[in-house]
């Protein structure tokens, strides 16, 4: 005996969409160009198949049962799924990669990130994007263990990997901002090493799988409140849950609303360049969804914005 997937083929789900759009066997078959006993005998072996009844045989109409609405309503469905990947297929192979993933430091501004995503969808590419939250250096691991195509947010290392090619995003400031309402905002500047350690610190987990991670800023013996992201860090600082260092692109609006108060410390402001790496490849080798990340990248305002455009938390 025949199962479901023997019988449940495209050309019989499209058998059965012409002889519900028909009304009757005969006119789907001259329809078609065969008789009607020809569709008479598919549709018994569907139904054989699936044990059920598709077709209310008391009248001379191809009145469908409930169990026939529901396969015809599935298998347009259906239908419309496999039309939708031969099209897929068939811009896959112009050159365009199934599935792109990107692996973005959470020091990047995710509203830009967002805006280049809807320019790329614009064009309607058969390419699915992946975006990966990453943070130091499990940003470049998600690239070098072969879990991200591109990495956006990336330290200077990424040029010293073997089989990686890497440009400058460009470079932010970090400042050293608390609350109003912390014990900190009050005490006279420049900060001390000691003024600062007797506070908590905000710490953003470096997001590598292998090896202890890097961390920044964080004296010995000082208690640490660590968060996943550099957004959740801004909010706890925000919150007074803790002090530290944040990107100026990223808190100067709340530096100037008076929301956090930026202080001066002994210590020189830390200066960081980012960049942005990817496999290196010839161009002709390279899918055209890299090739257009690419190009985005080679803009200065989209460097600068992918740095500073940040709208909170």
């Amino acid at each position: 005996m025949q199962t479901a997937r023997d019988v449940l083929t495209p050309d019989a789900l499209a058998m059965l969409q012409s002889i519900a759009k028909a009304g009757s066997f005969a006119a789907a078959a001259r329809t078609m160009g065969v008789v009607p006993s020809a569709l008479t005998y598919r549709v018994r072996q569907i139904e054989d198949a699936l044990d059920v009844l598709l077709f209310d045989r008391s009248s001379r109409q191809a009145k469908m049962t409930e169990a026939g609405a529901e396969l015809l309503r599935e298998g347009n469905r259906l239908l419309g799924e496999i039309d939708a990947v031969a099209n897929r297929v068939k811009r896959v192979a112009t050159g365009w990669e199934s599935q792109f993933t990107i692996a973005v430091d959470t020091i990047i501004s995710k509203t830009t990130m967002m805006e280049l995503c809807e320019a790329f969808y614009a064009l309607s590419p058969p390419t699915q994007i992946r975006l990966r939250d990453e943070t130091l250096s499990g940003t470049l691991e998600a690239l070098t263990s072969g879990q991200a195509d591109l990495a956006i947010g990336t330290g200077p290392d990424a040029s010293n990997v073997a089989g990686l090619q890497s440009k400058v995003l460009g470079s932010t400031q970090f400042v050293f901002a608390v609350a109003p309402h912390h014990p900190l905002a009050q005490i006279a500047e420049p900060l001390s090493d000691e003024q600062i350690q007797r506070y908590r610190a905000v710490a953003v987990a470096d997001s590598v799988q292998r090896g202890a991670g890097l961390t920044f800023g964080i004296f010995s013996g000082q208690e640490v409140f660590t968060v996943a992201t550099m957004r959740d860090k801004l909010e706890a600082h925000v919150r007074g849950l803790g002090v530290g260092h944040l990107p100026i692109g990223m808190a100067h609006r709340y530096i100037e609303s008076g929301v956090l108060v930026h202080k001066q410390t002994e210590r020189p402001r830390r200066l960081i360049t980012v960049h942005y790496a990817w496999h290196k490849a010839k161009v002709q080798a390279q899918g055209r969804a890299m090739q257009w990340w690419l190009t985005q990248l080679e803009s200065a305002t989209t460097r600068t914005a992918l740095l500073e455009n940040h709208t909170g938390f």
